[in-house]
């Protein structure tokens, strides 16, 4: 199995990964995407009611910033839930799902944020949607593409 034309050895693993158990993930993130849905459609009415109540004082300025703090409000929710010590977001700590690193750690508010991000755009453009799922039934660690382009791994809790 060596090449000799090389003078390194070849790339091997120096530790195994951690087991994660990924049975039934699939349709638990469904769900607790539902759940989680219906808390960012109330977080982010609050939002809009007061960036509408600081409209008034500030004679429509902060109007304009209803639609940046309506995203900004979902990014924030996934990296502050996902990113933070319990590493799920509340629908997913129904669903009893965690999301963690490939190594088995604690993902940061940032790559917790990317991830949100990235399903949002695949969730809002069918076709990328549909490959973003397929990716998670044709695997065996049930992975969708934004787990996969950010290095997370969905797991039961």
């Amino acid at each position: 199995m060596s090449d000799t034309r090389y003078s390194q050895p070849p790339i091997t693993a120096l530790e195994q990964r951690p087991y994660q158990n990924v049975s039934g993930v699939l349709g638990s993130r469904l769900f607790a995407w539902l759940v989680d849905i219906f808390v960012l459609f109330f977080l982010g009415w609050l939002v809009v009611f007061l960036l509408a109540v600081l409209g008034i004082v500030t004679f429509g300025a902060t109007w304009l910033l209803i639609p940046i703090a309506t995203v900004a409000t979902a990014l924030g929710y996934a990296a502050l839930t996902i990113g933070g010590r319990r590493g799920s977001t509340w629908g997913m700590r129904i669903a009893g799902l965690r999301v963690e690193t490939i190594g088995g750690g604690r993902p940061d508010g940032l790559t917790a944020a990317v991830h949100a991000l990235l399903f949002y755009v695949a969730a809002g453009t069918f076709l990328l949607w549909l490959v973003d799922v397929a990716c998670g039934f044709a695997r065996a660690d049930r992975r969708m593409g934004h787990d996969l382009l950010t290095g997370l791994v969905v797991v039961r809790a």
